[in-house]
């Protein structure tokens, strides 16, 4: 009895039977997308961004500064340098400006082009194209990758798959270990490595921070952008008709066919798509940009860059596929039109408040004072003395957040014969803080019984102009 033959079908003839048996699928099966390699000037660009970021990411915590890394985030000491900046909790409104920044700044890209950010300088894009290229290095092109994944198991492809693994382990390691690396110093934390001396939560941090990239970058990729990203879902808040992103240009291109490359495709009654599917090849999340955009989309432009690469080949000119407005087909303008649009009142908005904020934070950190002042008054009772003089306790914290060793004077004010009995001048190591105990006295009858107001006046002795002043308050006795 001969075997019953198997019927291979089609994704869509799949769907189609699926649907007429009444099946219905609780989630979609993921299919594994193997982006071809394309050239281009956008893919120049992205590499541009890839190198950009990871010598910034993997050369910063390397970088020394006045003895320090030049770039810590000491948690425990709850102090972040970076280069000759020393912020301090008190200091932590700057992190907030910060946000507020990156936050307005997405707003504007995205206003302007779409995902800019995503498709350029997100993380998850910039490994991604990392894992890509190991992968392509040692399993070759799409068409071979795609061959070797059918093929059974043999020594061959096992001895490739735990190459690109083993690659791809070590890169995701050097991450987690350089992540680590800003919040424990990195030269101390790279002797504990080679010592087997890491410590529990720093060895906690490196793997998870590893396992996220080999996770995120190796095996879910375009799922996460699709799935877990909130940007994806969020980002058509921020379209409008003027805003530049990926498009297919369908009057041009439709209707789509093949053709010979020295046919006149106008006289055969096609557009100037010859539905080669480039576009689709290329795409690191697999959708087809001639439906129109797409929450997928991530905007790296690939598609753009394959497609001009065969425009260029038929011989016609390129831009089927590139950055336009909805305006701009809808009305047919030219590009110089649809810049000039760019320009419009929701960008400029964006561009003003962005500019002030960054103004703003700018003077004030110039203008930042180097010293910070924290004084808290004992809980013990007033003393008065034989002489009927009457003192106050109290803890000074002075921070300096000077890289150099400074002393500086504490004077008091605010009731007339004031004194401190204690050390007037402290001297405060660089980038550190000190706590010092001040007694404050005062002549009896020289203030009113309960609370009285005054200020301490802690002075850099090297740079008078370094000044703070600091209220605080005196208590009379009955």
């Amino acid at each position: 009895m001969e075997p019953t033959p198997v019927k291979h079908y089609t994704k869509d003839e799949f769907a189609a039977a699926k649907q007429q048996m009444g099946e219905q699928a609780l989630f979609e099966v993921r299919e594994k997308i193997y982006p071809r390699i394309v050239h281009g000037w956008f893919s120049k660009w992205r590499w541009l961004l890839v190198w950009f970021t990871q010598l910034i990411f993997y050369g910063t915590a390397w970088l020394n500064w006045n003895g320090r890394q030049a770039v810590l985030f000491d948690l425990t000491a709850r102090k972040f340098y970076i280069f000759g900046l020393v912020i301090w909790p008190q200091d932590f409104i700057y992190l907030t400006v910060l946000l507020v920044i990156s936050a307005l700044s997405l707003f504007l890209f995205t206003t302007v082009a779409g995902r800019l950010f995503c498709g350029y300088a997100c993380p998850q894009t910039v490994y991604t194209e990392i894992f890509m290229w190991v992968e392509r290095k040692v399993e070759g092109d799409r068409t071979a990758r795609m061959r070797l994944d059918k093929v059974p198991l043999s020594a061959h492809k096992i001895g490739l798959k735990l190459a690109k693994h083993g690659i791809w382990i070590g890169i995701a390691l050097w991450t987690g270990f350089t992540f680590v690396g800003y919040f424990t110093p990195i030269h101390h934390l790279a002797t504990e490595v080679l010592a087997w001396t890491l410590g529990p939560w720093e060895t906690f941090w490196v793997f998870f921070y590893a396992f996220a990239t080999y996770g995120n970058a190796g095996w879910m990729r375009e799922q996460v952008c699709k799935y877990m990203c909130p940007y994806a879902r969020f980002q058509s808040a921020m379209f409008d008709k003027d805003t530049l992103t990926v498009t297919y240009d369908a009057v041009r291109g439709e209707p789509r066919g093949s053709r010979s490359k020295h046919a006149d495709y106008k006289n055969q009654g096609l557009g100037a798509c010859i539905d080669c599917g480039i576009c689709v090849q290329v795409c690191p999340t697999g959708i087809d940009i001639r439906h129109g955009l797409q929450y997928e989309c991530t905007g790296c432009t690939a598609c753009i860059d394959g497609c001009d690469e065969i425009m260029l080949k038929m011989g016609y000119e390129p831009g089927l596929i590139g950055y336009s407005t909805e305006h701009a087909l809808e009305n047919g303008l030219t590009k110089e039109q649809m810049w000039r649009r760019l320009f419009r009142a929701r960008t400029l908005i964006y561009s003003t408040i962005l500019l002030l904020i960054i103004t703003a934070a700018i003077i004030t950190l110039a203008n930042r004072v180097p010293l910070k002042v924290n004084i808290i008054r004992d809980r013990s009772m007033p003393r008065i003395t034989e002489m009927g003089d009457i003192d106050n306790v109290y803890k000074l914290q002075i921070m300096n957040a000077m890289e150099q060793t400074n002393k500086y004077s504490i004077e008091v004010t605010g009731i007339p014969g004031a004194k401190i009995l204690t050390a007037q001048t402290i001297e405060v190591q660089g980038a550190s803080d000190r706590a010092v105990p001040v007694r404050v006295q005062i002549p009896g009858g020289s203030a009113e019984v309960g609370s009285n107001k005054i200020r301490f006046i802690v002075r850099d002795e090297q740079n008078p102009a370094v000044m703070v002043s600091e209220k605080a308050v005196f208590l009379v006795p009955r």
